[in-house]
């Protein structure tokens, strides 16, 4: 080998050291960013020594997409199990204390002191007291159902409006990817951008992709609505001032086609939570308060003995009162306009002793035949609470049981519902942490492995610098000898 090639070779090997190094400092550099992928310099062999002829990006384009999905899982189940926890407070407060089964109870157990002494007008004023609890607890549940739908529907169009910001930020390095790819230039770092972009648009609609020429990518949902196909698709949605109970909110559509949002479906993504909070879960918790609060009206209608006259509503009244809601029939915003007969609520100038004796819409019948020590409608009332009746089916749990009973299953189905929440959070957020580990190892950067390379390009470039010197050396000789 001549002196020249031997300094060529090195000189290569220098300029090869000089540029794998920047690679690996880069990769040590960016360690702790989870969206950077690990580069590596690719070397081929030229006449004389060697040269660097590509970057290379690692990937691993099925663990990506596992973690897309399980990212969107996550979010989906996280956002919704968030959500029901925020529900359950709103309208049954802290353990359960404010819940119409806690009103419930308490005015069983004040029926039952009055019927004990139903001449103490005391003991009239705390049982009415008492009714007053189940129906603030009714009326502020179904305020507190709608005030979430509401903010429900805002987070939506709050979420709806950041997609379509990161569909658009997704064309510009789109853009970047396919003109660097097609002009041969290194587009790691356009790559990177894209899919860090790509995740947070999982976290709002669970998606998949396509890869065509030029490293062009193209985005469908799981629904299989086009997202993204060189440039955004609409994702349009219109707000809500107000939502009526019963009544579903807009849908969320993906280039025209309505996005999911049953449990069923996986709630995948934050807007498919949200959607399912609207008009899912809160919805199904509305009916059965509206279902406790015909119970209770009909629970505490008045019972004409001589069956002369229809039942009229009694205690518990209602805008379509004195007529008593039709059984098995589900009354949209009833829990939220139920209120006390204003005959006796003594708030109202009423007469609190019409609980006792009957008559509070001025039936003509007799209801009370015993004067101040008559319990025996009071009891009947107890009685009523605790009887079998039917409730409408629509509203998720069993349609016949006692009202007392039923009152106690909407809690229990809630907390059901917020359990299984907790449970597949927990577990698609494992399953996100899991696969992004498994996509971390396979394409992030170990430091240990980084510095240990560094360790090799030090030594090569001490070999590279030993060759310089000994050709100069030899050089040196050559010309004193001449």
């Amino acid at each position: 080998m001549s002196l020249s090639s031997a300094l060529n070779i090195a000189q290569s090997s220098l300029r090869n050291t000089a540029f794998q190094t920047g690679v690996v400092s880069r990769n040590v550099q960016e360690a702790g960013n989870p969206d950077y992928s690990r580069r590596a310099a690719v070397l081929a062999s030229t006449a004389p020594g060697a040269s660097v002829v590509d970057v290379k990006r690692a990937v691993s384009e099925q663990l990506f997409k596992q973690n897309l999905s399980a990212i969107s899982a996550a979010s989906g189940q996280g956002a919704f199990f968030q959500g029901l926890d925020r529900l359950g407070l709103g309208v049954n407060g802290v353990d359960n204390a404010s819940s119409p089964a806690a009103a419930i109870g308490r005015l069983q157990e004040a029926l039952d002191l009055y019927a004990a002494t139903p001449s103490n007008r005391n003991l009239a004023e705390n049982a009415l007291d008492a009714a007053r609890q189940v129906v603030r607890s009714l009326n502020e549940g179904t305020t507190a159902i709608q005030t979430f739908r509401v903010e429900a529907d805002q987070a939506i169009g709050r979420s709806v409006d950041a997609l379509n910001g990161l569909l658009s930020d997704f064309k510009q390095a789109n853009d970047a990817v396919k003109v660097g790819t097609a002009s041969g230039r290194d587009v790691s770092d356009a790559l990177d951008r894209r899919d860090a972009i790509l995740k947070k648009i999982a976290e709002y609609v669970p998606v998949s992709t396509l890869t065509r020429g030029d490293n062009d990518m193209v985005i469908v949902t799981g629904d299989g609505a086009t997202l993204f196909e060189t440039t955004p698709r609409a994702v349009t949605f219109s707000p809500s001032t107000a939502l009526a109970a019963g009544l579903d909110g807009n849908k969320v559509y993906v280039d025209g086609v309505p996005l999911k949002a049953s449990a069923a479906d996986g709630l995948s993504g934050g807007i498919a939570a949200q959607l399912a909070l609207r008009d899912d879960a809160t919805s199904t918790m509305q009916a059965q308060l509206d279902e406790i609060a015909r119970g209770l009206i009909t629970a505490f209608a008045e019972k004409d003995p001589t069956a002369a006259n229809p039942d009229r509503a009694g205690l518990f009244t209602w805008p379509g009162g004195p007529a008593i809601p039709a059984a098995g029939t589900l009354v949209n915003g009833l829990a939220g306009v139920i209120a006390l007969n204003p005959a006796m609520d003594t708030a109202q100038g009423g007469d609190a002793t019409l609980l006792r004796d009957g008559g509070a819409n001025g039936a003509a019948y007799v209801v009370n035949t015993g004067g101040s020590s008559y319990s025996g409608l009071l009891i009947a009332y107890g009685e009523r609470i605790g009887a079998t009746m039917s409730f409408d089916p629509q509203a998720g749990i069993s349609p016949s049981v006692s009202l007392s009973a039923y009152s106690s299953n909407a809690i229990g189905w809630f907390e059901n519902l917020r359990q299984e929440a907790s449970r597949a959070a927990e577990a698609k957020q494992a399953l996100a942490a899991r696969t992004g580990e498994s996509l971390s190892n396979e394409t992030g950067v170990n430091i240990d492995e980084e510095m240990a390379l560094l360790l090799e390009l030090e030594h090569s470039y001490q070999a590279s610098a030993r060759i310089i010197k000994a050709v100069d050396e030899m050089l040196a000789a050559l010309l004193a000898a001449a």
